[in-house]
């Protein structure tokens, strides 16, 4: 593998992607809302079968294999910056499908937030 010049400007915009996606992870950890405990959340409903239930694993899943791909991210980019032989497009690669992941993440959260929303000012 022959290697490859760097530009400093591309670097410097890696650099910046960079830090706009941990930005971003730390603003959404941020915006969660405060006083919500497990009972309050979607998968503690009563007959879905408690938050360990089927749905309750499905977004443990999710919500791990998400933090995987920032894990992944975080090290090939922490490679790249450090010197190591990692190639430039499959950092850039690795950032862009955790930054999707962790959009998606928030936007289903979003979601069921509403949806429990909307229940709860349902009329009995």
């Amino acid at each position: 593998m022959t290697p490859v010049q760097f530009n400093p400007a591309q670097m410097m915009n890696l650099v910046d992607m960079y830090r706009q996606q941990q930005t971003a992870m730390e603003q959404a950890r941020q915006a969660q809302a405060p006083g919500v405990d497990a009972a309050q959340t979607p998968g503690a409903v009563a007959g879905a079968n408690g938050p360990t239930g089927p749905f309750g694993q499905l977004l443990t899943e999710f919500v791990g294999e998400v933090n995987a791909k920032q894990a992944h991210s975080t090290e090939m980019v922490t490679g790249l910056l450090s010197g190591k032989d990692i190639p430039l497009h499959r950092a850039v690669i690795a950032m862009e499908e955790a930054g999707v992941a962790f959009q998606m993440m928030v936007e289903v959260r979003n979601k069921l937030l509403e949806g429990y929303q909307e229940l709860m000012r349902m009329q009995v």
